[in-house]
């Protein structure tokens, strides 16, 4: 019997944006992010990137920024 997995798709998530990045922008990415939120944690990035925060209004126009500057521009969801 195959087990398969449903993929919960979370509309506050910023997963597409994240793996559309090239392998080399991973880390310089999270960081511009954590710097950018005043995120001091990698537990609070990842909750934040699986979308089990909600991000300000703020917060969200500065996250697609910083994907944009790399030509990323549907950033949130899965």
């Amino acid at each position: 019997m195959k087990h398969t997995e449903e993929t919960k798709i979370r509309p506050h998530s910023f997963r597409r944006g994240y793996d559309q990045l090239k392998r080399g922008e991973y880390l310089e990415v999270r960081r511009e992010i954590m710097d950018a939120l005043n995120i001091t944690t990698e537990m609070s990035f990842y909750n934040r990137l699986n979308g089990k925060v909600i991000p300000k209004v703020t917060e969200a126009e500065i996250i697609e920024g910083i994907f944009a500057k790399r030509g990323i521009l549907e950033v949130w969801g899965r």
